[in-house]
């Protein structure tokens, strides 16, 4: 209950709505943007430290090297949406672990990439892109904050949070809910806009936006099989695939756009 307190005496006075930052949109906003990012650095580290103990992170240099240079390209392009984001501690994380088709990214760029997606999914750079992409429009578009925010409004956060203080689990209580955020499946509505805004970045960095259609056709053959860890939070649909096709064409000039392609350098520590 003291924990549960602290929590509720943190988000005090930030209720209300706020404007997505980049579409537009009303959103719910309990907490903060700031906030999240706070929390979410915290809870990045808890996030991944059983596979750092295990010496599983960046392990595998080869596919390091691979998705760290996609993601370089289009962080960069993500910076021309919101270039306050530059100011963001950017950092992605390799896991090597080929069983894990899965992907993510916290408020202020804290992201991880499961090397099952390369591995098992043979996923190409184009198709790796358009995941990459999809989780930096999560962040871009203040999700991670968003979600806390519904799930403390129906309690689901406070559920968690509760039985993790029971378990005496070692992250502070904002943190708790930044990694619970990632957990919890996305909206529709957030899930559209990310597909819209990954797409796009990804074809601005120089990757084929009709990989959106293949990575999705390929994430719902997985699903066949036992849905992967990705699809718990972002489902797939052949209405979703249709969406994307849809949008293919309107891409297909960024992508034909014979310009450079800006690369930002991510923390590599």
């Amino acid at each position: 209950m003291r924990t549960l307190v602290v929590f509720a005496t943190m988000v005090l006075g930030l209720a209300g709505c706020a404007t997505n930052p980049v579409t537009g949109r009303s959103q719910l906003m309990l907490v903060s943007e700031q906030y999240a990012i706070a929390a979410s650095k915290e809870a990045y580290v808890g996030q991944l430290a059983p596979y750092s103990e295990r010496g599983r992170i960046n392990s595998d240099p080869a596919l390091t090297t691979r998705v760290l240079g996609i993601t370089e390209k289009l962080v960069a392009q993500a910076i021309t949406y919101r270039p306050e984001t530059a100011n963001w501690d950017w950092e992605l994380k390799v896991i090597d672990d080929p069983k894990t088709l899965n992907a993510w990214a916290m408020a202020g760029g804290k992201m991880a990439f499961y090397g099952g997606l390369a591995k098992t999914m043979n996923a190409s750079d184009d198709e790796i892109a358009q995941v990459m992409g999809h989780e930096i429009a999560h962040a871009l578009s203040a999700h991670t904050a968003e979600k806390m925010s519904v799930a403390l409004a129906s309690d689901l956060a406070l559920t968690g949070l509760a039985v993790a203080s029971e378990n005496r689990l070692a992250l502070g209580t904002g943190a708790l809910a930044a990694a619970l955020a990632i957990k919890l499946p996305n909206s529709r509505t957030a899930e559209a806009e990310a597909d819209r805004i990954g797409i796009e970045l990804a074809a601005k960095a120089g990757y084929d936006p009709n990989a959106a259609v293949t990575l999705w056709e390929k994430m719902a053959k997985e699903a066949s099989d036992g849905p992967p860890e990705f699809l718990s939070t972002h489902p797939a649909s052949q209405s979703r695939i249709q969406a994307l096709a849809a949008l293919v064409p309107q891409m297909m000039p960024y992508y034909l756009d014979k310009g450079p392609r800006p690369v930002y350098k991510l923390n590599r520590r």
